[in-house]
């Protein structure tokens, strides 16, 4: 079974999956990537009692709000309407594991989750930002990329 967890999270984070070409399309994978980041985050909040694991966490909620808000802020700039966030079928599915899982193994699979989610997201971001159609979007993209390497370099340690 963890097999699978990790296989399942490894797909998510295949960088041919991360690159929309469109704009409409990098707001739609952003927002799903952002609100990923802080359901599954505020889902481990409620039990974890590791405190690398609580303060990971307690960042990517504030993060992740504060990149959702940038990618709109764009997107409006650049004469896009977006819509509110919402997770891909993989995402789902991640969240429905998280759920299922208690304990210490809830919080390794969080981490595993984590590091998968965190990949895909810099791809997206580092490919927007250098091959996105719209530069309000360019260049948040190019921003919020070194916030998701940090995130990677932090779940290095975990």
């Amino acid at each position: 079974m963890k097999r699978y967890f990790v296989a399942a999270a490894l797909c998510i984070a295949s960088p041919a999956l991360a690159q929309p070409a469109t704009a409409p399309d990098f707001v739609k994978a952003a927002g799903a990537s952002d609100l990923y980041e802080r359901q599954s985050s505020q889902l481990v909040l409620q039990s974890t009692k590791n405190a690398k694991v609580r303060e990971f966490a307690t960042m990517m909620v504030k993060d992740h709000t504060n990149s959702t808000q940038m990618v709109v802020k764009a997107a409006t700039q650049a004469g896009l309407k977006p819509k509110p966030p919402a997770l891909m079928p993989e995402q789902a599915q991640m969240i429905a594991q998280l759920r299922g899982a208690t304990g210490e193994a809830r919080d390794k699979m969080y981490v595993t989750q984590q590091k998968a989610a965190h990949q895909k997201a810099l791809a997206l971001h580092q490919g927007y930002a250098s091959k996105g159609d719209k530069v309000p979007l360019k260049a948040v993209a190019g921003k919020i990329a070194p916030v998701v390497e940090h995130h990677i370099m932090m779940l290095q340690g975990m």
